[in-house]
């Protein structure tokens, strides 16, 4: 074929179109009303040679100014091994759709069952699946969990110090399944366990989701809170960083039924917000209201090593009606990302990017209080983000970073303000962030 990006020759799509018994691609489309088909010209660029396209794109790219990081808020500037990239896009791993054939995708369903494995031994629970789209949308499907493994109970509580954005996420969904959302108070930045009892009390809760961290980056205690939950006949539902599983107690140590989260801390980039990875473990008596797929291994008829899809929810293809979620397509390339990250870093390594963040962490929040401008919010443990307030003009400061190549903190309002430090950034880039802030 002389263009290998164009699939179909004219010749293939006659042939198709005689096939199905129509006379052209405009009348295959005829169903589609006139007045909402586009048919001015389209607004794209003439043609350009390879080198002209690259220097275009160059162009393109300079446009973006690379910046020091210090926001956080749920997307994290971690360190990515550069040899990522180039195992990502090997054909054996990299394909397009749902690994059906088994024979032809060993590939594919080799680095799932290693993603399922990892994120298993992170949570601490027994089974995970696949082909989650992000953090919020994986929560939302914890609450499907929830409500679907409840015998006639509608009702979720969702902790008030959860991401603002997966709250957003968990009740829009909510609101278009007949889900009844309610939020349990926070008390001095955690979740006001006596609020959540209380609410318990109602009879009527599915479950429960908490988060580790918690939206201000802070670790709450959540001893006692599974048998809070569980004595009121609920399940409990974290959403977790998983890169800080590799420090703090994991979900399944603190009783959770069920951990969710974004993927995105394990070395994913930022990327103007995306692709990324949503996670969804839980234990095995629940799987089989898990949405996705559950890949196994097992031995082939010479016996050797080879994987299958061990699990999918059949009622996602056939009988809809009954489907927990719309999950079916196979879009695990982050997830792929995500295993080879954590191949490449393991136990010690990982532990190692929670340290060096801690540190930094927590050697910018000292040098926040002893400047007298910034004071103490909450008095509570964090890892790698903290708040703190000031009366500083936050507008003009973050202004002033970005002119020196610095994305400050997240401002929370009212003079609160939200900062994290990663491995990456170092003792004079939070020397830096700190005296930049302090001239504005």
């Amino acid at each position: 074929m002389s263009n290998r990006y164009i699939p179909h020759t004219d010749e293939d799509i006659a042939l198709m179109l005689e096939k199905i018994g129509v006379g052209s691609v405009d009348e295959l489309f005829s169903d589609i009303p006139a007045e909402v088909i586009f048919k001015e010209d389209y607004d794209i660029p003439s043609s350009m040679s390879e080198i002209e396209l690259r220097s275009h794109f160059r162009e393109l790219a300079d446009k973006n100014k690379g910046l020091t990081v210090f926001g956080g808020n749920g997307v994290y500037d971690h360190y990515a091994p550069s040899v990522i990239p180039h195992l990502l896009e090997r054909s054996e791993f990299y394909t397009a759709y749902t690994p059906y054939q088994p024979e032809i995708s060993q590939g594919t369903l080799q680095y799932i069952f290693e993603y399922q494995s990892m994120i298993t031994e992170l949570t601490g629970l027994e089974s995970t699946n696949a082909s989650m789209y992000d953090g919020a949308t994986s929560a939302a499907e914890a609450m499907f969990m929830m409500v679907a493994s409840a015998k006639k109970r509608n009702r979720v509580l969702i902790s008030a110090t959860l991401p603002v954005h997966v709250s957003a996420v968990v009740k829009t969904y909510a609101k278009f399944h007949g889900v009844d959302i309610t939020v349990v108070p926070e008390k001095d930045g955690a979740t006001d366990r006596e609020a959540m009892k209380e609410l318990l009390a109602s009879g009527d809760v599915a479950g429960v989701i908490l988060p580790s961290p918690n939206r201000y980056g802070i670790i709450e205690d959540f001893s006692g809170f599974a048998d809070d939950i569980h004595a009121a006949k609920a399940l409990m539902a974290m959403y977790v960083d998983p890169s800080t599983l590799a420090v703090l107690r994991s979900p399944a140590e603190w009783g959770a039924d069920i951990a969710c989260g974004d993927g995105q801390t394990l070395g994913m980039p930022m990327q103007f917000g995306g692709p990324y990875l949503g996670f969804l473990s839980c234990r095995q008596s629940l799987i089989r209201k898990m949405p996705g797929r559950v890949v196994g291994a097992t031995v082939d008829g010479s016996g050797k090593r080879c994987y299958v899809l061990t699990l999918q929810a059949r009622e996602q293809h056939i009988r809809r009606e009954k489907a927990t979620s719309n999950i079916c397509s196979n879009q695990s390339l982050m997830a792929l990302y995500a295993t080879i990250y954590l191949s490449l870093l393991g136990e010690k390594g990982l532990r190692e990017v929670n340290v060096l963040s801690a540190d930094g962490a927590h050697y910018l929040y000292n040098k926040l209080i002893e400047s007298g401008r910034f004071q103490p919010v909450f008095d509570r443990p964090f890892l790698k983000e903290f708040v703190v307030k000031t009366d500083l003009d936050l507008e003009k400061v973050n202004a002033r970073l970005l002119e020196n190549g610095i994305m400050g903190g997240v401002s929370l309002g009212d003079g609160r303000v939200m900062f994290a430090v990663t491995e990456k950034r170092t003792k004079e880039e939070i020397d830096r962030l700190v005296t930049l802030m302090l001239e504005a």
